[in-house]
């Protein structure tokens, strides 16, 4: 199956942003739905960790904890200090699972692609990738955070959450509700760009030298993949703390 590859250039529509492309990749063609295959196998890969690594973490639960077990709870504990920082005391627990959710989900992906360029597994196009070094996965992940924005601020306050769009005047009604819906999206560019520039950069050297000599890259995009999924988890944190508090 030929696939047509959109250059910069060829941009006239921004919904055409979504079908950029670097490099060849594999698609699958399901009834007339197309289908990113490397972002989808990869995606099925980190599920598959994040629901294995639990398990098998926690089956044999011990009052004085093993190595494992150690692990899995320091990371739910630095997940839970840092949702309970940005989003307060009162707010924080209901709020612990998604922002976990969304930081383990992102970081996994991110892995994923630092160690995948080292071509452990070939493909017949391409090679597997992270699922955040697509435009689609970023900017989804953006949405649920618009989405727990949103809830959060009309859960905690009711209707009238929805009077601070009207302030100061209701002329801004407009430009307040496009300013809460865009927020989250500069997140998504910041992500996708970061992983995608880490990938490029690992991909070169290991694909023209020796493989022992890319291997600080390859560290120092591991370190880089993790920041980025912090920041990513952090800040949807913080709006949606932000949501629950009272306008000024």
């Amino acid at each position: 199956m030929h696939i047509e590859q959109l250059r910069i250039d060829e941009i006239d529509d921004p919904y055409q942003v979504s079908s950029v492309e670097v490099g060849q990749h594999l698609y699958w063609q399901i009834g007339d739905l197309q289908v990113h295959a490397q972002v989808l196998v990869t995606s099925w890969v980190v599920i598959a960790i994040l629901l294995a690594l639990p398990i098998v973490a926690t089956r044999n639960l011990q009052t004085i904890p093993t190595t494992s077990q150690n692990f899995i709870e320091y990371v739910l504990e630095s997940i839970r200090d840092s949702t309970r920082t940005q989003m307060g005391e009162e707010e924080y627990r209901p709020w612990v699972p998604f922002i976990g959710t969304m930081f383990l989900s992102i970081f996994v992906s991110n892995w994923s692609g630092a160690l995948f360029p080292r071509r452990i597994i070939q493909l017949p196009h391409g090679e597997l990738a992270a699922p955040t070094n697509d435009i689609n996965t970023t900017v989804a992940l953006a949405l649920l955070t618009s989405v727990a924005y949103f809830y959060a601020g009309s859960h905690k306050r009711g209707l009238s959450y929805f009077g601070k769009y009207i302030q100061p005047t209701p002329v801004l009604l407009p430009i307040n509700i496009l300013e809460d819906s865009t927020k989250p999206l500069p997140l998504s560019f910041r992500l996708f760009g970061n992983i995608l520039a880490d990938e490029l950069v690992v991909a070169v050297p290991v694909s023209s030298v020796p493989s022992i000599v890319p291997v600080p890259m390859m560290l120092l995009g591991l370190f880089t993949s993790a920041i980025q999924a912090l920041t990513f988890a952090t800040l949807a944190a913080a709006y949606t703390g932000e949501s629950t508090e009272g306008h000024h």
